[in-house]
């Protein structure tokens, strides 16, 4: 017991420390948007993490983890991280192939003949939703038949051996089933089940201690309720899903914190090698050249010019949101405890609008710039020596008519905040979010190097 307070009072000073490290400005703006959320969504509580410049620099959790008991959420706490997993379940196929014990482009007859066109179908389409095995759970709830137990090779014995959704390769479609067959495979080549090995070869070395498997045992009075909602009614407990049907697809819970200890890892890329790493985060393209925006196990894209490596997450009662910006050093991850619901991408959202808000030194004092100059344009006013000589050809005697006379009677904005930021054309692109009782105006700037103004554009938010 003694050992068990020490480290909890370890925990909670390194969490001190580490919250000490994100300016209170920027604490507060993600203390008011998690709040925020979780009244508007109804979600009892959230927990969270943010890495910045590629440490945790924040953590903290938020509302009731336990309704019943009115046990407080705290960032002590583990979450199922539900399809989250699958990016852990991905890298040790990854391990494996680095041991050459397999390749991705392995077709799965190797290791399960059985499956329906096993020989047609490689490892890489497996893990990147391209191999057109049918997905056994796409609801957003327990059947009846998931409260029973499984095991890998009935799931695998049920929806692998039906015809194929589509040619393998054709299509994208999110598929649980995928994941089922990943880890028997990588049982198989490891010779050990699929945790162990993770243990071994991720969760040690990252000293990722509060990793949980689901899928044998639920969690416990320490951590947090899973609760649903039917339409709008009151939060419920949400039912456990049988054993065996979360296995590779969705079964860890852990908490914030050391999810995020997975993502320093994956952008300081110190658990695979790098051409490992290269697979894992790059599109995967069908056959007709078309783009799948997802990796494997991870969704690929861009966001406000950034690189983004993401994956949402949802199991009875829980749901997450984990991001990435490898090549911004940034990641934020959030875990909620109701299902069906997008309180976490929510929450990470607006996270994220904080963090990267804040990364040039100059963005309060320009916004100020650019909301005076709104306030000058609802009054048909204008001062031209902000711009250069092509902005002020655009801001003729008509276009600052237009401006007063449609932006003038909307008064007041309730919000003007920066929402983008990146480079374009030698200029620096910057994107605002107005925002008024019945209307949200779109402000799209290019500044020269020089600081004037090239373009100072409204338009209505779609």
């Amino acid at each position: 017991m003694r050992r068990i307070v020490t480290a909890l009072l370890v925990f909670a000073l390194t969490t001190a420390l580490h919250a000490q490290e994100l300016p209170a400005d920027m604490r507060a703006s993600i203390d008011k948007a998690a709040a925020d959320i979780l009244a508007k969504t109804g979600a009892p509580s959230a927990s969270i993490a943010v890495v910045r410049d590629g440490r945790i620099v924040y953590t903290h959790a938020y509302g009731i983890a336990n309704l019943e008991t009115k046990l407080p959420a705290s960032p002590q706490m583990r979450y199922s991280i539900g399809s989250i997993s699958k990016q852990f379940t991905a890298a040790a196929i990854l391990m494996l192939a680095e041991e050459g014990k397999l390749s991705l482009d392995d077709k799965v007859i190797r290791w399960l003949p059985d499956l329906t066109r096993a020989g047609d179908v490689t490892i890489r389409q497996i893990l990147s939703m391209t191999s057109g095995y049918q997905d056994f759970w796409p609801q957003d709830y327990v059947m009846p038949m998931m409260m029973q137990p499984v095991t890998a090779p009935e799931i695998a014995a049920g929806w692998a051996k039906k015809a194929l959704d589509f040619e393998p390769g054709a299509k994208w479609q999110y598929s649980n089933t995928n994941y089922v067959i990943a880890g028997m495979i990588a049982e198989k080549v490891a010779g050990m089940p699929l945790l162990d090995y993770l243990q071994k070869r991720v969760f040690v070395p990252l000293k990722m201690t509060t990793v949980s498997n689901t899928d044998a045992a639920p969690l416990g009075p320490e951590d947090p309720m899973r609760y649903l909602r039917y339409a709008l009614g009151p939060l419920r407990p949400a039912p456990k899903e049988g054993r065996g049907w979360m296995f590779a697809a969705g079964e860890l819970a852990m908490t914030a914190h050391d999810l995020a200890l997975w993502d320093i890892s994956v952008i300081d890329q110190t658990i695979l090698k790098p051409e490992s790493y290269r697979a894992l985060e790059t599109e995967v393209e069908l056959n007709n050249g078309v783009g799948s925006r997802y990796g494997l196990g991870v969704g690929i894209g861009m966001a406000d010019g950034r690189r983004i490596l993401s994956h949402g997450g949802e199991v009875s009662g829980f749901t997450a949101r984990n991001e990435v910006y490898p090549d911004d050093r940034v990641a934020i991850a959030v875990l909620t405890n109701l299902d069906a619901t997008g309180a976490s991408e929510q929450i990470a959202a607006g996270i994220a609008k904080t963090i990267f808000a804040s990364t040039d030194p100059a963005t309060p004092k320009t916004t100020d710039q650019m909301r005076k100059i709104f306030d000058e344009l609802q009054k048909g006013r204008i001062d031209r020596a902000q711009f250069t000589s092509n902005a002020n050809a655009y801001f003729d005697d008509q276009a600052i008519k237009d401006f007063a006379s449609s932006l003038g009677p909307l008064r007041t904005p309730q919000e003007f905040v920066q929402s983008a930021q990146s480079l374009r054309g030698g200029m620096t692109l910057r994107r605002y979010r107005i925002k008024f009782p019945n209307k949200t105006l779109r402000l799209t700037t290019f500044i020269m190097p020089d600081g004037k103004i090239e373009q100072y554009q409204i338009a209505a938010a779609e």
